[in-house]
């Protein structure tokens, strides 16, 4: 190693799809950073895994590992919605970006979100959309995002 040449020591955060292994890292205490997440058990989480990857590149969660601790620190997801609009076009919606408090200020979002954008783009979505708290806006501008209108929610439990 050359004077100066932290590369080595520095982690590398790779983002990548989620594992059904993922659940023992810490993927479902790291959705409760975001919000209501009940306990899953492992069939359910299994199930659920299976359910999705079932729809192949139509729904994409991504995570982050530390690889130090072997924890999930970062996860987000996009599912791709078919329309009739704009040419039969695709819409790239953006759900559940979250990182974990202790991993924050080390642009793991950006990394996240640059992923799901990017997995959008290549499925041919003209668009990509996502809510967000008030809180959370300017991070989302910095990723290229602008307030459009407002969103709408009925929840039903």
């Amino acid at each position: 190693m050359q004077a100066g040449d932290l590369s080595s020591e520095e982690p590398k955060f790779q983002v990548r799809r989620l594992q059904i292994s993922d659940k023992s890292k810490g993927f479902i205490e790291l959705l409760r950073q975001l919000t209501v997440c009940d306990s899953v058990s492992d069939k359910d989480f299994e199930d659920r895994f299976q359910e999705i990857s079932s729809l192949g590149d139509h729904h994409v969660i991504c995570v982050i590992e530390d690889e130090c601790s072997g924890k999930i620190i970062a996860t987000g997801s996009v599912f791709i919605e078919n329309k009739f609009l704009r040419n039969c076009g695709k819409v790239g919606h953006i759900e559940d970006v979250v990182v974990d408090t202790n991993a924050r200020g080390m642009q793991l979002g950006k990394k996240i979100i640059a992923f799901l954008m990017d997995h959008a783009c290549l499925m041919g979505c003209y668009k990509v959309i996502l809510d967000c708290s008030l809180e959370n806006r300017a991070f989302y501008e910095k990723c290229g995002f602008k307030q459009k209108e407002i969103q709408m929610v009925k929840y039903f439990v």
